[in-house]
């Protein structure tokens, strides 16, 4: 009877849902940007977090359809990223992606810190 009752948790526990990572807070997005030669790029940070640990990100422009991708730093924080093709305006969605789950949040590109009641069309 013991062994069943054993058996029966550690197969509960085997299935067990695994816990939602949360989507990036635009409010926690900082994005650096710059104009060179008429050419407007940003790179993007965002501040450690536990549930972004062994996490890869993708931040993405989607007027330009161009990206960067990098791994999450051992601290759970992101960045600083390659630099990114985008201009102020731009709408940019910033995925973060583990082995199990992805998640995302779009933003309407500022400098700075992203505003959250801001919304991608």
């Amino acid at each position: 009877m013991r062994l069943r009752l054993l058996l029966l948790i550690g197969l509960a526990g085997c299935i067990t849902p695994s816990i939602p990572i949360p989507p990036p807070d635009p409010a926690e997005m900082q994005f650096h940007l710059t104009t060179t030669d008429n050419v407007s790029s940003a790179v993007f940070n965002y501040p450690p977090h536990d549930a972004y640990r062994g996490a890869s990100a993708y931040v993405l422009d989607q007027r330009t359809n161009q990206g960067v991708f990098q791994l999450a730093n051992d601290d759970g924080s992101i960045g600083p990223t390659l630099s990114l093709p985008a201009m102020l305006g731009d709408q940019i969605v910033v995925s973060i992606q583990n082995t199990e789950q992805t998640v995302s949040a779009c933003v309407v590109l500022k400098e700075g810190a992203q505003d959250p009641n801001v919304y991608c069309q």
